[in-house]
């Protein structure tokens, strides 16, 4: 048992390490408080230098106001800031930082020093803190307008902290997100980011006068360089709350939730309600376990908005949290909704001009109209692939594929016996097999068929894909699976993660039947796919397999979820709807449906089709009486 001490007031070092628990994790960490001291002194300019992940070295130099020279010796103090004074302050905080821990926290468990100047004379001041009682240190020194704060040697006082770090390439990548975020959040300010003294990312300011294609080139170099293609621009306003920037289609979505921005004036939040909303907005055209990508700045009062709930101040809280989630799942409904139903089809691949817009904020598109839109149709499980076949940017992305998969249908009707005559005369209703015939395509997404009992509506995709993933668990216990090469191959831009995966996962790859050359840190030449996957879209299915092998990770997690991956794999490899079929392909799927195990649900759970009696529809008519 430990023995008991008395009771003693904790040195200001010790108190900041403890505080530093909370504030400083990793680098990462450090580079959020940085980068968000700059913006709050007003810089337009942040650069950004990294060594080793950022535990060696990490510095960040602004053009902000600076720090007078009588307020130095404060500016490393614990509770000591500039940017609130009184309780209403806080109530109405429109600044990143405010509590006026991070600096102190930092210093204690690192060497930091902050140069700073208020003007442009170049003589500047530098600050550090020095001992158990971090007493700061004063001395001049040369400086231009700003501020710069130099990070060296993380945690090399807390041994037990830099334990928990991961690798350097892990370490650096978590501080590239927080580059990602930050330089996201605020188009108006030009940033930078050199890494062991190379520059990895240098982005222009995009103000009212600079061209538009600067906002483009910056959401593509952050992101990636379909994803502006591959979203719907939203600006919605209503009663004094805003809601603008980019939503990912359907068909773009994540196996994970690592593409997710969400600022509220300015500020980088991961809140529970606003996360809910738009869940909720996503829920009937998304399949399950997908996540989307968006990029969304929701502009609000700051008096309505509390930032004082979280030590790192990634939640908030809304004073009528009920009104904000409505007002984003209704703007992001209708936004999806309208691009389903065919209005504003096209895709925003260009922003509009920003010469209008707030600095910091995205430039607006066309205004969402402003009559309500139709609900969005739930009655079919597969609403992602109806938007598949109705958004030109999809149909461009995936349509030489479709029109390839068909063949695989093509080649199975000719191996089917003719199918009988659409008319059921002359037919033995014994004679009909489990679910009939088929009579025609509704929509392109069902198949309509007569058997014994009635009538059969086939969900087409999710029926394939059920047939595909069968097929491929059985090719898997023989593996590897066979590849076919790609006649033209085809080059794949990720992020750099990716193609690491796709390189410490290469002997699974390759039993997977799907062979991968790197091209560079962020390319990939695709060679060969799975036989199996004829015509499936080589780009979508690559990504997709790549982002389930890094959700899973380690060998034994892959082991245990390899039937997710290949439901993964199934999905794409599946034909899509929209593209009308033969009355002999049709029947050829349903006997390939009645040769397959649990045909009845798709992988994910649904119903690939269900049966109407006769006295089913004579009850649905007599009710209407």
């Amino acid at each position: 048992m430990q023995q008991a001490r008395p009771i003693q007031v904790l040195t200001p070092r010790l108190a900041n390490q403890i505080a530093a628990g909370e504030v400083v994790e990793r680098p990462a960490s450090v580079l959020k408080e940085l980068l968000e001291n700059a913006l709050d002194a007003g810089a337009t300019q942040i650069d950004v230098e990294v060594e080793e992940g950022g535990v060696r070295l990490l510095r960040v130099k602004d053009n902000g106001r600076g720090i007078d020279q009588q307020d130095l010796p404060l500016a490393l103090a614990r509770h000591a800031t500039s940017k609130i004074a009184t309780l209403d302050d806080l109530e109405g905080v429109a600044t990143l930082g405010f509590r006026g821990e991070a600096l102190a926290s930092i210093s204690s468990v690192s060497r930091l020093e902050l140069i700073t100047s208020t003007d442009a004379s170049g003589k500047g001041w530098r600050v550090v803190a020095e001992g158990r009682e971090m007493q700061p240190r004063v001395t001049p020194a040369p400086h231009p307008q700003g501020t710069s704060l130099v990070v060296r040697d993380l945690f090399f006082n807390t041994p037990a902290r830099r334990k928990f770090l991961r690798t350097q390439r892990t370490e650096f990548a978590h501080l590239e997100e927080v580059f990602r975020r930050i330089a996201l959040s605020r188009q108006d300010v030009s940033f930078s980011l050199k890494h062991q003294g190379k520059v990895l990312h240098q982005l222009p300011a995009v103000t009212a006068e600079a061209d538009e294609r600067h906002l483009a080139r910056r959401i593509s170099q952050l992101l990636s360089k379909d994803f502006l293609g591959q979203s719907l621009q939203v600006d919605a306003v209503a009663s004094g709350i805003s809601l603008t920037g980019w939503v990912g289609l359907p068909v773009y979505a994540r196996a994970q939730a690592d593409r997710q921005y969400f600022f509220v004036n300015g500020r980088v939040v991961r809140d529970k309600l606003v996360a809910h909303a738009i869940r909720q907005a996503y829920q009937d055209v998304l399949y399950s376990g997908r996540h989307p990508v968006f990029v969304l700045w929701l502009e609000v009062d700051p008096t309505i908005v509390d930032v004082n709930v979280h030590p790192t101040k990634h939640e908030v809280r809304f004073r009528d949290g009920r009104w904000v989630h409505d007002f984003i799942f209704s703007s992001l409904h209708k936004r999806l909704g309208a691009a389903l139903l065919g209005a504003e089809q096209e895709p925003v691949a260009t922003p509009q001009s920003a010469s209008a817009q707030p600095p910091g904020k995205p430039a607006a598109a066309a205004q969402i109209p402003q009559q309500e839109m139709p609900p969005l149709p739930v009655s079919s499980p597969r609403e992602q692939e109806r938007l598949d076949w109705r958004s030109p940017a999809s149909s461009q992305a995936s349509g030489a594929g479709v029109a390839d998969t068909l063949a695989f249908y093509e080649k199975l009707a000719q191996s089917q016996p003719a199918a009988s005559p659409s008319t059921h005369e002359n037919r033995n209703e014994g004679e009909l097999p489990p679910l009939g015939y088929a009579l025609a395509q509704f929509q392109g997404i069902y198949i309509l068929s007569e058997n014994a009992q009635g009538l059969v509506v086939v969900d087409m995709h999710a029926a394939h894909e059920r047939i595909t993933y069968e097929g491929l668990k059985k090719a898997w216990l023989q593996r590897p699976l066979t590849s076919q090469p790609l006649l033209v191959p085809e080059t794949l831009t990720l992020d750099e993660e990716l193609v690491e995966v796709a390189g410490q996962q290469n002997a699974l790859l390759q039993d997977l039947g799907v062979e991968l050359e790197p091209l560079g840190p962020c390319e990939l030449v695709i060679r060969a796919l799975p036989v199996l996957l004829q015509g499936a879209s080589g780009p979508d299915l690559v990504t997709s397999l790549l982002q389930e092998l890094q959700r899973y990770g380690s060998a034994r997690s892959l082991e245990a979820s390899i039937n997710e991956v290949l439901a993964t794999i199934a999905c794409h490899g599946s034909v899509r709807a929209g593209r009308q079929l033969k009355l002999a392909e049709m029947n050829a799927l349903l006997r390939d449906m009645e040769a397959t195990e649990r045909s009845d649900q798709c992988n994910h759970g649904r119903p690939t089709w269900f049966q109407l009696t006769l006295g089913d529809l004579d009850r649905m008519f007599l009710r209407g009486r």
